[in-house]
């Protein structure tokens, strides 16, 4: 039986229909991604769990409990958002010990498991400084503190890294799935970032105008694209309808588009000769780096061609160089 379920879901703001038809199952003990891009309804959804936004029709269930309709502070829900919303004149201690006061827990116990859980995050040795004395990364591993103090039965972190620096976050993302992980948190996190979704969860949910495009393991929504849509949006990939790779490659596909990942295409300055493949001829327009890849432009006639490879891997190709592509047809995902 499923933990979190989202059943025949609807949300309107007006006339703007933002959520639609919403079925959605959750495990216990998962980390799941809502990702999709700005203004898809990730964030709208995860309001609807919390109780911050009133569905217009359909249930939301937790741990088997119908919670369409429960106030949102006897819903058992953590929240952690893109703003730490830190007290600026409580010190650290004060701020994770705030969540269980309001719960009425004794003190004494609060301040124990306050302190314990600030050990859990990283931050025993900040218990008496006060935010503005925090880094942002500390600031964020406060609130995320003080949302699991309390144990919640759900823990929602909506784009919470956001604001951090690439180095910083990639560090967070790892802590906060290594926490999950250690104390059995179902957590929910909202981002538009495909790396970081790939990198932190168990599944991911691919939102697209208010619906959900594809749900699968990170691996897989990677790998096996169903729709277009999640082809453009994960793993850049080469996508083409069949008009198109009958001008880039003089064959006729059988099919709507061929999507192709750049890491799969081979690149040299000489004809290939490959059996079941794709065989193209362009001129390489750009190269660009991306940490230890090596991105080419390649423009085959008026069509780009996105061509990935390691540094060190082949020969280095210069702007302006004619080049050859394979791609193996059994590689490609036709849609």
């Amino acid at each position: 039986m499923s933990y979190i379920k989202f059943e025949n879901l609807y949300k309107s703001f007006g006339s703007n229909e933002v959520l639609k038809d919403i079925n959605l199952e959750i495990e216990q003990g998962q980390l799941v991604t809502l990702l999709g891009p700005s203004g898809c309804g990730k964030s709208t959804l995860l309001r609807c769990l919390a109780g911050l936004e009133t569905v217009t029709s359909g249930k939301v269930y937790l741990d088997g409990k119908d919670i369409t309709n429960v106030d949102p502070k006897n819903r058992g829900i953590g929240m952690v958002f893109q703003q730490y919303s830190l007290f600026p004149n409580m010190n650290v201690l004060q701020n994770v010990k705030f969540g269980l006061a309001m719960k009425k827990v004794d003190k004494a116990l609060a301040d124990k498991k306050s302190r314990e859980i600030l050990e859990v995050v990283g931050l025993g040795d900040k218990l008496k400084q006060y935010p503005s004395q925090l880094s942002g990364g500390q600031q964020q591993r406060a609130a995320l503190a003080r949302a699991i103090v309390t144990e919640p039965k759900v823990l929602l972190l909506d784009e919470p890294l956001s604001a951090i620096d690439a180095l910083l976050r990639h560090s967070l993302q790892v802590e906060i799935r290594r926490i999950q992980r250690d104390l059995g948190i179902t957590a929910i996190f909202v981002t538009h970032d495909q790396e970081e979704a790939m990198v932190m969860s168990d599944m991911i949910h691919l939102m697209y105008k208010g619906q959900i495009e594809q749900s699968a393991k990170p691996t897989d929504l990677y790998t096996k694209p169903r729709t277009s849509f999640v082809a453009s949006f994960i793993g850049h990939y080469n996508l083409f309808d069949a008009a198109t790779m009958k001008k880039l490659t003089g064959e006729a596909v059988d099919c709507e588009n061929v999507a192709f990942r750049p890491e799969i295409i081979g690149i040299s300055r000489t004809p290939v000769e490959k059996e079941n493949a794709f065989l193209m001829k362009g001129t390489v327009n750009v190269s660009l780096p991306h940490g230890n890849i090596l991105r080419y432009a390649v423009m085959c006639g008026d069509i780009q061609v996105d061509v990935d490879v390691l540094f060190g891997q082949s020969e280095l190709f210069e702007a302006g160089d004619e080049v050859y592509l394979a791609v193996s047809k059994p590689e490609c995902i036709y849609l």
